[in-house]
């Protein structure tokens, strides 16, 4: 996994995004989920994987219905510190448009991740402010040359499952509570206690 393609594709003398670094960490891997106002609006997901965030960008966003599968297309490999960016990417650069990070915690893979990630099928629980328990990215097929790889994000059924509420209606920074320019503050009005994760150490 390499930065070489995050830091080709930005100008760092126009974007205040992070040049970051491979960074080598120990203990619980970190998520986060971007909202993105770019040309379109959509979600990056990103999971820490050996010192870097291996992104998938979402246009639907992430669903806790296991019934909904979610386009999520594989995009370049971004650093560490990129979990704690929010602000305005500007117009005409890579990107450009707003970021609040709408979502963060940490998350274990339940199968080893590099024979998942060759496999095309990844995996994992979450456990973060909003998007908790068992997922799944089961990548469909393999493109051409030069084309991004595209996966499905699909929701387990476990205690965390909510076919009846959309998650993406809590639409707040988890870092400021601000939201998107242009958009109203809506409260998550479905907020429970979950049973803790299972221990896959």
């Amino acid at each position: 996994m390499s930065l070489q393609e995050y830091r080709q594709k930005r100008n760092f003398k126009k974007t205040l995004e992070p040049k970051g670094r491979k960074i080598s960490t120990k203990g619980q891997h970190i998520f986060v989920v971007q909202k993105h106002a770019a040309s379109h609006l959509h979600y990056d997901f990103r999971l820490e994987i050996n010192g870097v965030l291996k992104s998938w960008a979402i246009p639907k966003g992430p669903s806790l219905n296991p019934s909904v599968k979610r386009l999520a297309v594989e995009v370049e490999d971004h650093p560490m510190d990129y979990a704690y960016f929010e602000g305005s990417i500007p117009l005409g650069e890579y990107g450009g448009g707003d970021v609040i990070v709408w979502d963060r915690g940490t998350w274990v893979s339940l199968k080893p991740i590099r024979k998942s990630l060759k496999d095309g099928r990844l995996e994992f629980e979450l456990r973060g402010d909003k998007l908790s328990g068992q997922f799944v990215l089961v990548r469909t097929r393999k493109p051409a040359s030069g084309k991004k790889n595209q996966w499905l994000l699909i929701k387990r059924h476990d205690a965390y499952v909510n076919a009846d509420h959309d998650i993406l209606e809590d639409n707040k920074s988890v870092i400021t509570g601000d939201v998107l320019p242009g958009e109203e503050k809506k409260e998550n009005s479905s907020k429970q206690n979950f049973p803790p994760l299972l221990n896959h150490s």
